[in-house]
């Protein structure tokens, strides 16, 4: 064998070698509490110097909307995300008058759900988030993109936070933290973290409504149409017998799921430039319908002058 084989077999066997020690140094040191496990999960995201001194953060790219089930249909648009302490605005923008995209605004006090269609109706997904307004109230959209992360100012927050331990989802292993806001909510929220290096992978929001339309807006009844392009992503439509029907059917279970990869390391902060949003309706009919937004390869900035209008709530 050669000098050169030889020594490139060496240097390879050191580099997996290295790799090995430091997975085996985080596996040999697990989170044990909740409190350990985000001080950890802050630690993989930047300094406590650098988490400091991050006043804004914006996030852009692509964005594709599927209908998984239930209809049919894909639509290309662009998508942006931006924060300032708690403040924030996500918007997805697509092409479509029939399902215009979704607009997520908190001011730091108000927040507002945009309308989805030219019919000035929300889609199931907006209307999810307009009732359950915790999930942006608390700055848990977005994860850690936004700088409104909750995890960022625990001191400040006081949720009630209980470490489930290691979990597997999808064949990888990953450990469970359930979020209770200080604030009661009718939400089951569980965040996860990869074993290995802390970071923020999934937050998943559950919801069952057992008997008619409990804690929905008192408007009237609401029913989501299973979602198409021509009718919208699950469009909410309004009907005076709604209710009554309703009442009488299985009752309604909602999941709304968000996945976060391909971190990447920018000014020093590592976050996720994959941001994947998936809801799910298991309706009252029996019916289920799945929508899916995808966003892939984002450009992250931080420190950028914002315009205050960004986080309008008109």
């Amino acid at each position: 064998m050669s000098w050169k084989k030889t020594t490139a077999i060496v240097t390879l066997s050191l580099v997996w070698a290295s790799f090995g020690l430091a997975s085996r140094a985080l596996a040999d040191n697990p989170a044990t509490s909740a409190d350990d496990l985000v001080a950890k999960h802050l630690d993989s995201i930047a300094s406590a110097k650098v988490r400091a001194e991050t006043r804004t953060r914006l996030a852009q790219g692509p964005v594709q909307f599927k209908i998984l089930v239930g209809g049919a249909g894909v639509l290309e648009g662009k998508a942006v995300l931006v924060s300032e302490g708690k403040k924030f605005q996500f918007m997805m923008k697509l092409p479509n008058n029939e399902y215009r995209g979704e607009q997520f605004i908190f001011d730091g006090d108000q927040d507002k759900v945009a309308f989805a269609t030219a019919r000035q109706n929300r889609s199931a997904l907006g209307n999810f988030v307009f009732v359950q307004d915790m999930v942006i109230r608390e700055g848990l959209l977005g994860g850690a993109l936004s700088t409104a992360w909750p995890l960022l100012s625990l001191d400040e927050r006081k949720p009630k936070l209980s470490f489930e331990g290691l979990k597997k989802i999808d064949g990888e292993e990953v450990y469970e933290l359930r979020y209770q806001p200080r604030k009661k909510t009718d939400l089951d929220i569980r965040l996860y973290f990869d074993s290995q290096t802390y970071r923020h992978v999934e937050t998943t929001y559950s919801y069952s409504v057992s008997l008619g339309f409990a804690n929905l807006p008192a408007s009237g009844g609401i029913a989501a149409t299973p979602g198409s392009l021509d009718s919208g992503p699950g469009t909410v439509t309004m009907g005076a017998n709604a209710e009554t029907a309703a009442a009488r059917q299985q009752p309604t279970r909602y999941l709304l799921r968000e996945k976060f990869s391909d971190f990447k390391t920018v000014d020093g902060v590592t976050l996720p430039t994959h941001y994947d949003v998936q809801f799910t309706q298991e309706l009252q009919s029996g019916r289920t319908t799945v929508s899916d937004w995808d966003l892939q390869g984002l450009e992250l900035k931080n420190n950028v002058p914002l315009d205050p209008r960004n986080f309008e709530v008109k």
